[in-house]
């Protein structure tokens, strides 16, 4: 083996073992979270309430992700459930930026979508995310249920959501990996709550 391809696997089983340490480590500290934050869900959506998600980049990525398993299918095929990423549509997001500001864009459309019994889900590797944590603040004031996924000890976000799921971690990569690892809990334990006689696929 050349000395190249030795330094490259050497990186990638660090990089792996480190992920899978990291979501160990999230298994460890925040299970009981992920259940609070499942329930939470299970509650919403069983009564015909909805989700939001929401968050920036990475975490942009990970709230349409996360939409787009409840809203099609995870595992079992079973009805549809009511979830919208608030990042997806570029119209929204763009014109509420240039009118009041980007850190106003998910804020107001909460104010646009969100109901009491509505779920809100923020999606913050650090916490500190002035547009994430303002539209926790506005849920709030509506009566939605506020789930903040964040890392890095939390950062204010923590301090102002109902339900906290922080991944111990202070490596952005290491955190989005956790953080998509446990949407997927949370749809699977969502899924077999509301859905039990339901068949995989």
């Amino acid at each position: 083996m050349s000395a190249a391809r030795s330094m490259l696997l050497s990186l990638a089983r660090a990089s792996l073992e480190a992920s899978v340490q990291t979501k160990r480590a999230t298994l460890e500290r925040c299970d009981g979270a992920i259940v609070d934050a499942a329930q939470a869900l299970i509650d919403a959506l069983g009564a015909g309430a909805k989700l939001l998600a929401f968050g920036n980049g990475g975490s942009a990525a990970d709230a349409q992700h996360f939409a787009a398993e409840l809203a099609g299918r995870f595992v079992k095929e079973r009805p549809a459930l009511p979830a919208l990423a608030l990042v997806a549509n570029a119209s929204d997001v763009t014109a509420i930026g240039n009118d009041y500001g980007f850190e106003r864009v998910f804020a107001r459309l909460v104010e646009a979508h969100g109901r009491p019994g509505d779920v809100a889900f923020a999606i913050s590797t650090s916490g500190d995310s002035a547009n994430v944590n303002a539209a926790v603040v506005e849920a709030r004031g509506r009566g939605l249920h506020t789930i903040a996924l964040t890392g890095k000890g939390g950062g204010k976000l923590a301090e102002i959501a109902d339900t906290v799921i922080c991944v111990p971690s202070d490596e952005t990569p290491r955190i989005q990996e956790s953080h998509i690892a446990v949407c997927h809990v949370l749809c699977e334990l969502v899924d077999a709550a509301l859905f039990p006689d339901e068949a995989t696929r």
